[in-house]
């Protein structure tokens, strides 16, 4: 059997290019789960402070990175969790994510969540990933 991830968009729901609205895991693999990632460098610099585009941006780099260790590519990519401190600008974070989601052949699906704050202050944004890697 063959493992395989399948995105469903039913006709009743929101199709938006952007995200899908269901994944399906099959199969022979592992799933990946990336912890709440935030635009902080291996040497805790934080990236971006008080521009959540270029934190988004960075996050969404620090994921790749992640899905790569683990022998995985953005094809694998299917769940992401957006955590977003209130008062900000989700356009602004969504235009840092343009360049991550254009090299998804699939979109993900995706969800939000508005939050008073994160570990950090100067967070404005965090983001956890999923992923289903096939066996080789």
């Amino acid at each position: 059997m063959s493992s395989d991830i399948t995105f469903l968009n039913p006709d009743e729901l929101l199709k938006n290019p952007a995200f899908s609205q269901i994944a399906i895991t099959k199969g022979n693999g592992s799933t990946i789960y990336i912890g709440g990632q935030n635009a902080i460098t291996k040497d805790l610099e934080i990236i971006g402070r008080g521009d959540i585009a270029l934190q988004t941006e960075y996050i969404l780099k620090n994921i790749e990175i992640g899905l790569n260790a683990c022998d995985a590519n953005l094809a694998d990519l299917f769940k992401l969790t957006i955590y977003i401190v209130q008062g900000q600008d989700v356009r602004k974070g969504f235009e840092g994510a343009q360049s991550f989601l254009k090299k998804l052949s699939n979109p993900p699906v995706i969800t939000g969540i508005v939050v008073a704050g994160l570990a950090n202050p100067d967070y404005l944004v965090e983001i956890e990933a999923v992923a289903f890697r096939k066996d080789k």
